[in-house]
């Protein structure tokens, strides 16, 4: 576990830069965050941010196709939104650990 300051805090990530107390996530930290990964938030980014961190906060395990079917965005849409590796890259940006179906 290492130290990183993002967004003017210090928090706790693992060894691939997820942070390791979901507690520590604020909307500052999740731009960083997302910023590092040439992507710009906008509104409907954190509606799926809040929707992975209420599933992971309820124990429910993430998947593209549980994303998909939130009502919030469909999996094209998910895609679009996370370029390049969609439920990795908005759990990181959420705050949450990689979910297990993710390499």
């Amino acid at each position: 576990m290492t130290e990183k300051l993002i967004a003017g805090k210090t928090v706790q990530v693992n060894e691939e830069g997820y942070l390791t107390d979901a507690s520590q996530w604020n909307k500052e930290i999740a731009t960083e965050i997302a910023k590092e990964l040439e992507i710009e938030l906008t509104d409907k980014h954190f509606e799926v941010l809040n929707f992975l961190r209420d599933k992971n906060a309820a124990g429910e395990p993430l998947t593209i196709r549980k994303v998909g079917k939130s009502g919030i965005v469909d999996i094209k849409g998910f895609y679009d939104l996370f370029p390049g590796g969609p439920l990795k890259y908005s759990s990181k940006i959420a705050g949450i650990p990689k979910p297990v179906s993710c390499v």
